[in-house]
């Protein structure tokens, strides 16, 4: 979406619009606790229009797409999503793509302000094949929920986290609290945006993060910095087949997950609540007086209190305390290991989720 963008939805009875990359929709309606759990409960809509959306079309899309990215493509049917990703030689994140098919065309939803630079590069790969990429972001946007909104024919795309997709593999537990929030993006017009939305409650991005956070899902333009690989994230569940080959990054992705491990990962905190406030994204994750890594989102849960993911050095024990600083506020924060510390190194291993393999 343009730099300016204001959603019609802003035009809500008590919106107050929200900064930075999610700016031109709301941050909150009034009471963005109650509105996350009205969310999750399927029982308000959130506006997601300022999110990029681009389209394939050509007799080559899905194999040109899937000899680019770290995804397996080529099999998707009409109606079927997942995620995948373009990365660097390095095998570092460089854009992240949710993908839906559509009869004719694959439909790209993408975060707020890097469908330009998704365009551009996709342009650059197209050679001779029979590929046309479109850029749609000025004329359509996303709504958000955990159910079918009724009354719109708009396609959806339905979020594969937390499953573990096939060629995919989990590094964190099996008890996965994702399972709990499904998540739908229905991709409609711009100029059709309020009547879609009719005459349903919304949440605002307050409540859509929280419920983010809460199920451990990393977002691109939040968990990812110039050195992020998909390891660190769990995002080898959904975004990477590992069986398919012949993609910038490829070797990367094997090496460290089969004989590596990788140099940090992502972590669930619960913060301590006393506080009253939340850390800002980057404040210091602490053990002791040492920097062992930065938080990456923060947000006020109707249930749990105050939580963040944070991305933090591999080896961090995960059961000792840790504690974010923000300025001068430190909070106290416990660790719900996501990634875990032993997380890759399995070639010769036992298959699967990391753990024991049974005994006797």
């Amino acid at each position: 979406m343009g730099t300016g963008y204001q959603s019609v939805l802003l035009q809500r009875d008590g919106a107050v619009e929200a900064g930075g990359v999610d700016a031109g929709v709301a941050a909150h309606y009034g009471a963005p606790t109650r509105e996350a759990r009205k969310l999750a409960e399927g029982k308000a809509i959130a506006d997601l229009s300022h999110f990029d959306v681009l389209e394939i079309r050509g007799e080559d899309r899905r194999s040109w797409l899937d000899t680019l990215s770290s995804q397996r493509i080529n099999n998707l049917e009409p109606g079927q999503s997942t995620q995948t990703l373009l990365l660097s030689i390095q095998g570092r994140i460089e854009h992240e793509m949710k993908v839906l098919a559509d009869q004719d065309r694959l439909i790209l939803i993408a975060e707020p302000g890097a469908g330009a630079a998704l365009e551009q590069f996709l342009n650059s790969m197209r050679f001779m094949l029979r590929v046309e990429v479109n850029n749609l972001s000025r004329t359509h946007g996303v709504l958000a929920a955990t159910r079918p909104i009724p009354g719109t024919e708009a396609p959806v795309w339905t979020d594969p986290w937390p499953g573990v997709a096939p060629g995919g593999w989990a590094y964190s537990r099996e008890d996965h609290p994702g399972k709990e929030r499904p998540w739908l993006l229905h991709v409609v017009a711009i100029d059709e945006l309020a009547s879609a939305a009719a005459d349903e409650d919304l949440a605002g991005m307050m409540a859509v993060e929280a419920l983010r956070i809460a199920a451990w899902e990393p977002r691109f333009g939040a968990e990812i910095d110039d050195k992020t690989i998909p390891h660190e994230l769990d995002w080898l569940r959904t975004a990477v087949h590992l069986e398919k080959g012949c993609y910038k990054g490829q070797e990367t992705i094997a090496r460290v997950h089969n004989i590596g491990h990788p140099p940090r990962r992502v972590v669930f905190l619960d913060l301590d609540g006393s506080m009253h406030t939340l850390p800002s994204t980057g404040a210091e994750v602490k053990v002791g007086e040492r920097i062992v890594g930065r938080v990456t989102s923060a947000a006020l849960h109707y249930e749990a209190g105050p939580i963040a993911l944070a991305v933090i050095k591999r080896n961090v024990d995960p059961e000792t305390v840790l504690s974010v600083v923000d300025g001068e506020t430190s909070y106290p924060a416990s660790q719900d290991v996501i990634v875990t510390p032993d997380a890759g190194q399995v070639a010769g291993r036992f298959t699967g989720f990391l753990r024991t393999p049974p005994q006797g």
